[in-house]
């Protein structure tokens, strides 16, 4: 299979040809404000550089940090109203409660309480009252809403009454799109509620991003299928990410991660991604990411969706330099490096400049300055990135750092007492993370052992559930193994309850896909 990789970041587009797990050609361009721009130019300039006809291409994978940014930005945000199923009770902390302000009024912070839900052992707090369901949904889109999230109290124990509350609102108005809190989050209302929200006020947006994408594609002269990469270092399809955009999130530190570790070979490291603007740290476990086992901030908000555990810092190779106060960052030039870079003929005084005029990279045109506090500013680079790296361990375990991203050269051959490893195309790993990537399949269910249920037979059927999923994405039955199972026992539940997670990868089968 001849695949496409592309990774949005931004400073730089990257864009590799790969085929199967053969690096053909790799090619960078800087990212435009419209996105599709630079990746076409990267894409363009990587496909003439491996000799390989479009025709040839058999599938491309792209990972965006578009959706991210929208958010972290306020910019490009559809307002959303959120139904919560919880009367009589449930209601002391209310929607949007631990939102920054700003947020909540780029989304717009309306919300319902309606009757419904369940208590932890199933049972109902209060059946659903359709005509109150239906009645506040008119009102929310009276008051501008145009997206609706619902989300209904344990809903991860008990999932028909959000699923026929979603159903209501969808036959009762197909003008609205909906999104139900147990198609994203795990365990925790508001965590999975504010995922859900953030999934709706996301989803016209999809839709532009999707359909910008398959313009560039077909002016390529493309005619292969297009994946997004997910948070988690698998794929998901167009009409996936048009319904689930939240699942995208960390593709950018997750390509990386994944590119890394099969770039080196080396299925268990650190791994430090350094790009124009931002250095994102964390550890691969059998090739994947670790993913964070609390509920994970996004843009000021917690949420509880399934993302990798990284630790990022303001230092990148446009991190622009305060020499008098030795300070590096967080403040950068981001897109002007190439212009406004001393080495590149600019005026402002770089992270690159240092790494320059260090002898650690050799870039730009132009010499580089004389600095008369350079060990300084060196030591201050290496001591940042060490901390960082401090912060990403886990264990007192000796494992090799991965330096990759463009911005990588900053890095010296130590760091935290670690040696530093960069494979081959290291600049490029980011792209080749996408092109390599799996398809998966996720369950987390709330099971109660007891009975002919063991915990072995629940954590079968749970991982069967996932086989199915990742099948049903597109991924080749033969091919199928199973990533990640956790299963925790939660005291707080009558019986014996177990809170069960299983990941199942596989090969994309371009022809189920």
């Amino acid at each position: 299979m001849i695949r496409i990789g592309v990774d949005v970041g931004g400073t730089n587009t990257d864009a590799v040809v790969m085929r199967g797990k053969s690096f053909v050609a790799g090619a960078k361009s800087p990212t435009t404000p419209d996105v599709t721009s630079g990746a076409k130019a990267a894409i363009g300039k990587a496909v003439e550089a491996s000799g390989i006809a479009v025709g040839q291409v058999d599938a491309v994978m792209l990972g965006t940090t578009h959706f991210v940014n929208a958010l972290v930005r306020r910019k490009e945000l559809s307002p959303t109203g959120i139904i919560r199923l919880c009367l009589p009770s449930g209601a002391s902390l209310t929607p949007f409660a631990d939102w920054p302000r700003d947020l909540v009024e780029a989304i717009g912070g309306k919300f319902r309480l309606v009757n419904g839900g369940y208590e932890m052992d199933g049972r109902e707090i209060a059946p659903l009252d359709k005509a109150q369901l239906l009645n506040a949904v008119d009102e929310l889109k009276a008051e501008g809403c145009t997206e609706i999230a619902v989300s209904a109290v344990f809903s991860t124990i008990r999932g028909d009454m959000e699923s026929e509350a979603a159903a209501l609102i969808r036959a009762a108005h197909p003008d609205l799109q909906v999104t139900a809190s147990q198609d994203i989050g795990r365990i925790g209302l508001l965590e999975r509620e504010n995922a859900a929200i953030i999934n709706s006020a996301l989803r016209p947006l999809a839709v532009k991003v999707v359909a910008a994408f398959a313009r560039m594609k077909e002016e390529l002269g493309l005619t292969c299928p297009v994946f997004f990469t997910r948070n988690d270092g698998t794929l998901i399809d167009t009409v996936e990410v048009e319904r689930l955009p939240v699942l995208t999130f960390a593709s950018g530190p997750t390509n990386s991660m994944r590119g890394a570790a099969f770039l080196s070979g080396l299925m268990n490291a650190l791994v430090v991604d350094i790009g124009g603007t931002t250095s994102d740290v964390g550890e691969v476990r059998d090739g994947f990411p670790r993913l964070a086992g609390t509920s994970v901030t996004v843009a000021d908000v917690q949420t509880n969706f399934s993302m990798p555990d990284v630790v990022s810092l303001g230092l990148g190779g446009g991190s622009i330099v305060n020499a008098d106060a030795t300070r590096i960052g967080p403040d950068s030039v981001g897109l002007n490096l190439l212009s406004d870079g001393i080495v590149f003929g600019g005026a402002t005084l770089t992270a690159s400049d240092i790494a320059v005029a260090a002898g650690r990279a050799e870039m730009g045109s132009h010499p580089a300055p004389e600095i008369p506090d350079l060990d300084a500013l060196v030591a201050e680079m290496d001591r940042m990135l060490s901390d960082v790296v401090a912060r990403s361990r886990t264990s007192a375990e000796e494992m090799p750092v991965l330096a990759v991203g463009g911005g990588s050269v900053l890095m010296g051959d130590m760091v935290d007492g670690l040696k530093v490893v960069r494979p081959a195309h290291h600049d490029l790993a980011n792209a080749v993370g996408a092109a390599i990537a799996q398809v998966s399949g996720e369950v987390s269910k709330i099971m109660q052992i007891g009975g002919d249920l063991t915990r072995e037979a629940a954590i079968k059927q749970i991982t069967q559930e996932a086989s199915d999923a990742a099948v049903s994405r597109g991924a080749d039955p033969k091919s199928l193994s199973v990533l990640s199972v956790s299963d925790v026992p939660l005291a707080y539940l009558p019986g014996n309850n177990l809170a069960i997670s299983v990941t199942v990868v596989g090969d994309l089968n371009l022809e189920k896909a």
